[in-house]
Formats: C-alpha cells, structure tokens, sequence
C-alpha cells in the first residue's frame, strides 16, 4: 500500500507523531465526546484462520451477527460490519455518563484456504475505506489463539496484512486479542508466566505494539462480564492513544 493512503488523524483530522503528546487535539476530542455523551469505537478484527476472530467479534457486540463454527476450511470469506447496542453509562467523563457504542469489522482469515492473499488484501483494503474512511479506525485487534505458539513473521501472516494495510502507523493502532485463554490456565499457567515463556517472535510483537494485549476467556466470567472487561481494556488502548485514528482514502 502507497502510505499516503493511509492518515494518522484525529476528529478534527490532526496528525500527531509517533511518541508525541496530543496537546489540544486531545482536549478537543474529549470535548467533543462530553458535548455529545456518546462515543463510538471502530474496531477491525485480523487473524489466522481459526483463531476466533468472529467469535471474538460477537464477544465485543453482544451478538451473534457473525457466524462462527468450526471447520476444517475458512468460514468467513467477505468482510462484515456489525454494531452493537448503545451502552449506557459505560464510563463517566467531567461528571457526565457517556454512552458507548461498538463497531467491528470482521475479516476473512489469512492464510485463507480458498482466497488468494491479493483477494483477501483487496477485500480488506476496500471495506476499511467503506467503513471507516471517514470516521477512522481506532483499534486493529490482531487475534491470536493462545494455545498456539506464534512463529516466525512470514509472508503470509496476518501481521504481515496488517501492515501492509495499515502503514508505517501500524504499531500504534494494533493490540493482540488472546483467545482460548482458558488452555492457559489448563496448562498451570498464569498470563505473566505464559508470556515469559513466549517465543520471541511474540515477545518482539508485543515489545513493538507498546504490549497493548488482551486474554479472552470461555468460562469464569459470564460472557457479559467478559465484554464489559475487553471493551474497558480497549478504551485503555484508545485512550493512551489520545484517540487518534486511522483514515483510509
């Protein structure tokens, strides 16, 4: 991808460096969304084929808007927008309670076992520009099982595509969605053993995206419960990126 495609950008279509503080730009975005007591989050879901990425998906939106099911093929194979229900007082910001709302891009597992990687590069250059070009995406969630080690960076893994589709800002604006969670502890592991032991191909992957990860568990927590817990971790990632986004032209 020409990066000029892709821009760094806040509401107000600001660019802040890498590193750098937000300054103004901040303050007028946390404006804007205590003037409208809403905000809206976009999310865009990236993973091997199997990883989880529309079960993640339907975590995240309290649905089931897409299908998920195991198969020894791909299941999805076209890109789909699914938006939540209005979550009311969610967080409370300058004493007024903020409404938030959720919209996940679910994307076709890459390697894909029917697409070829142009096809699956283009399906997914082209619904990031329907849906989020002009409002930006905030989060590229790179879904990873957690009971299969992460490898070497080939030519064909998914934090190939994101960075082919995102740009040279990808870093900030990707966090890895650990799934199936649960073998973790099946193993005797805790989440900080787990990821001493990682290979190094994830340690330098998390070292690179500021170690902005999250665990998504089948069982303890009630699936509600669950959310409301991703969904605060995500605003944790938002925020520390003074919620800048992403624009595709």
């Amino acid at each position: 991808m020409i990066l000029s495609e892709v821009e760094v950008q806040t509401k107000e279509q600001l660019y802040q460096p890498e590193g750098s503080l937000c300054g103004e730009s901040i303050f007028k975005v946390r404006k804007a969304i205590m003037d409208s007591n809403k905000l809206t989050i976009n999310l865009a879901l990236f993973g091997m084929t199997q990883s989880g990425k529309s079960s993640a998906g339907n975590i995240l939106l309290g649905s089931t808007d897409f299908h998920s099911s195991f198969s020894p093929s791909s299941v999805t194979k076209d890109c789909t927008l699914g938006r939540s229900c209005h979550l009311h007082a969610f967080m409370r910001r300058g004493g007024q309670e903020i409404t938030l709302q959720v919209q996940v891009l679910d994307t076709p597992g890459y390697p894909h076992s029917m697409l070829s990687k142009k096809h699956v590069k283009q399906e997914v250059r082209e619904a990031l520009a329907r849906h989020f070009g002009q409002e930006g995406l905030h989060l590229a969630l790179l879904v990873q099982r957690a009971d299969v080690p992460l490898c070497g960076q080939e030519e064909s893994s998914p934090v190939q595509l994101i960075q082919e589709l995102l740009g040279q800002a990808w870093k900030n604006y990707t966090a890895i969605l650990f799934t199936h969670a649960e073998k973790i502890e099946e193993a005797g592991f805790s989440e900080e053993e787990y990821l001493r032991e990682a290979s190094d191909t994830l340690l330098t992957l998390l070292k690179s995206i500021q170690h902005k990860y999250i665990f998504q568990y089948k069982k303890g927590d009630s699936l509600n419960e669950q959310r409301l817990k991703i969904l605060e971790r995500i605003i944790e990632f938002i925020k520390e990126n003074c919620y800048q986004v992403l624009n595709f032209k």
